[in-house]
């Protein structure tokens, strides 16, 4: 059997390098993406030295030719793509009164239009396909405002799930399912240089499993999400916050 295809946004670290490591130990064939090409071609490195099963390339995702364009280059490359992760994203801590309508703006460009751009383009081609999973990477901000991080962090990410309703309902007749994963504060580098320790001791303490999340469960969910198999859910905001919002 052909091994499926997955091209992963704002992958160059973090949880975006988690998900690559995970697709990549799935049996994947893992197209690296990031604003950073150097970013981008370290994990790919790391991940396969040879360059056979993983693939690095520079994508902005604002910019809609940017994603056909390596959209093109992976199906050159390895015949197919069936999954699109959609987690590239700009994180900013600031009380919403001291956000410049600019700096709102920077934020949503990457994180609301860059989903609705991804979504598009590899919607189009699932479309034709008749099969594809997407994957948005959310976050509890969207559902319940931010506790840590600023509106317009907050305000993109309620957006994400919108989008994701959006492009489920309107691709889920043509074999294509898309659905969100909403996580809490995560065991990583940029939750900890965003929040000062003093804090982030208070927000663990205010989580009923008291400890932050796992990198690796969520990029474990995402592909089980993204699997042949996930055809049943679609539309769907996957909750990883340790009972912080329950519903």
């Amino acid at each position: 059997m052909k091994p499926r295809v997955v091209l992963i946004t704002g992958a160059g670290q973090g949880l975006g390098a988690s998900l690559a490591a995970a697709f990549h130990g799935a049996g994947y064939r893992v197209a690296v993406t990031d604003l950073s090409a150097e970013a981008a071609q370290s994990v790919a490195t790391r991940l396969d030295p040879a360059g056979e099963t993983v693939l690095g390339h520079a994508l902005d995702v604002r910019d809609p030719q940017q994603f056909r364009d390596a959209l093109s280059r992976i199906v050159e490359h390895w015949g197919s793509v069936e999954v699109l992760v959609n987690n590239a994203v700009v994180t900013a801590v600031k009380p919403v009164l001291e956000i410049d309508a600019d700096e709102f703006d920077r934020v949503l460009q990457v994180n609301l239009r860059g989903t609705f751009v991804g979504c598009q383009v590899l919607g189009r081609y699932f479309k034709e396909r008749k099969h594809g999973r997407i994957v948005n990477i959310a976050s509890l901000a969207g559902q319940n405002g931010g506790t840590a991080t600023g509106a317009h962090y907050a305000t993109s990410k309620g957006g994400v799930l919108t989008l994701t309703k959006v492009f489920a309902r309107d691709l889920g007749p043509f074999g294509v399912t898309v659905n969100a994963i909403a996580p809490g504060p995560l065991d990583s580098d940029v939750v900890r240089d965003l929040v000062p320790e003093d804090k982030l001791t208070g927000i663990v303490a205010g989580i009923p499993v008291g400890r932050l999340g796992s990198l690796d469960y969520v990029a474990a969910t995402a592909v089980h999400l993204a699997s042949e198999e996930a055809f049943f859910a679609n539309g769907a905001t996957w909750d990883i916050n340790g009972g912080l919002l329950m519903r």
